[in-house]
C-alpha cells in the first residue's frame, strides 16, 4: 500500500465522514457559538480534503486555495468572536 492508496482509501473517507457528523451539529447546534465553531470546522475540514486532492493529483495550485480559506476561516472566527464581545457590552 502505498502513500496514494492511503490517502485515497483511508484519509479521504474519514474526512467525508467527519463532513457528515460537523454538518449534523452544524443543524442541531443550540446556540449560535456552536453553530460558527462547527462551521469553522467544517472549513478547516475542507481544507484537509484539498490537501489531500492536491497530494493526490500532484497539482501543487490547490494548496493555494487551502491556505486562502484558512485565512478567511481564521478572520471570520476572530469577527465572530468580536461580534459576540460587543454583543455582551450592550447587554
Amino acid at each position: 500500500m502505498n502513500l496514494y492508496d492511503y490517502l485515497y482509501y483511508i484519509i479521504l473517507p474519514i474526512l467525508s465522514i467527519s463532513v457528515l457528523i460537523i454538518f449534523i451539529r452544524f443543524l442541531i447546534g443550540p446556540t449560535l457559538s456552536d453553530r460558527v465553531i462547527s462551521l469553522d470546522l467544517l472549513l478547516t475540514t475542507g481544507i484537509g480534503i484539498i490537501a489531500v486532492y492536491s497530494i493526490h493529483t500532484n497539482q501543487p495550485t490547490f494548496l493555494d486555495i487551502a491556505m486562502i480559506l484558512a485565512l478567511i476561516a481564521f478572520l471570520s472566527t476572530v469577527a465572530f468572536a468580536y461580534y459576540l464581545e460587543k454583543r455582551e457590552r450592550n447587554d
